[in-house]
């Protein structure tokens, strides 16, 4: 069974900054202010590709989005199956592997769980703050990181696929409360 992400409470990290080199941080939520856009740009992204947001897809991708923490796998299958009757794993599988190859969703590989990505129109190398606290998991684009990786790769002779870089911490709502 796939760990349940930490804590229980969805709470988005509040107070962070961007750094110096201008990245900014942000949820899905925070970015697109809305679920019905961030499902709008998906829709609209799918059919720009010929490809096929189907129900099961999009429902799940709004499960995901509704979160301000990464989701498992077997969260989505129990909601699903909570609404739908009995939710298979592979079909919940196989939806999550298209929603990440149409960059719909991240896959946070430390947690192995999934956040909706506020920019799936291009592609990015991503870094993510998560609160080992509360869960809450904010995608930052700094194009510094990127670089800095790209350039000792090159050096090391090494080629990179992808990058995403995963920091844990506390957020400052966390650390606040642990004052």
């Amino acid at each position: 069974m796939t760990p349940t992400p930490p804590g229980e409470r969805s709470s988005a990290p509040r107070g962070l900054q961007a750094s110096r080199t201008g990245a900014t941080p942000h949820s899905p939520k925070g970015c697109h202010h809305e679920l019905a856009e961030i499902l709008t740009a998906a829709e609209a992204l799918c059919a720009e590709r010929g490809r096929q947001l189907t129900t099961l897809r999009r429902r799940v991708l709004e499960l995901i989005a509704e979160q301000d923490h990464p989701v498992g796998a077997y969260e989505l299958i129990d909601r699903l199956s909570a609404e739908r009757g009995r939710t298979a794993p592979p079909t919940v599988y196989r939806t999550l592997e298209f929603l990440q190859a149409e960059g719909l969703v991240h896959r946070i590989e430390s947690l192995n769980a999934f956040v909706a990505c506020p920019h799936p129109d291009r592609p990015h190398a991503t870094q993510f703050l998560i609160c080992r606290t509360c869960g809450a998991t904010l995608e930052l684009h700094d194009p510094a990181v990127a670089a800095t990786i790209a350039e000792h790769a090159a050096r090391s002779g090494f080629s990179v696929d992808r990058q995403i870089v995963e920091v844990t911490g506390r957020c400052t709502a966390c650390q606040a409360a642990a004052r």
